[in-house]
């Protein structure tokens, strides 16, 4: 009984490490997704700062990349940049592959 308690423990932590990574993948992509952002509205460092992690709050509000794909769009829309749906989901998947390759290079 005891391997498979054991092995029940190695993929309960398994999971678990997954898990978290997946998240910290996600923040930090839609962390680079609220600086690529910033800088087609042309804030400064400090703004560009906080915007960033407003991103990452927002996507918060819902299950899903849809949240964050509407900050966005809005943000980009009221500060005067031509700027698409499909322009924005071309970004997040850009930053998505950005995000994993330096979590990875990290683990």
């Amino acid at each position: 009984m005891t391997t498979f308690d054991d092995r029940e423990r190695a993929e309960e932590a398994s999971f678990a490490h997954d898990a978290e990574m997946q998240f910290r993948i996600q923040a930090r992509r839609n962390r680079l997704l609220g600086e690529w952002a910033a800088d087609r509205m042309n804030l400064s460092l400090a703004e560009r700062d906080a915007y960033a992690k407003a991103v990452v709050q927002a996507d918060f509000e819902e299950a899903g990349d849809e949240d964050v794909i509407r900050k966005l769009l809005g943000d980009l829309t009221s500060a005067g940049v031509d700027t698409d749906e499909a322009e924005v989901r071309v970004a997040l998947e850009a930053k998505l592959v950005e995000a994993r390759r330096m979590l990875m290079g990290e683990a």
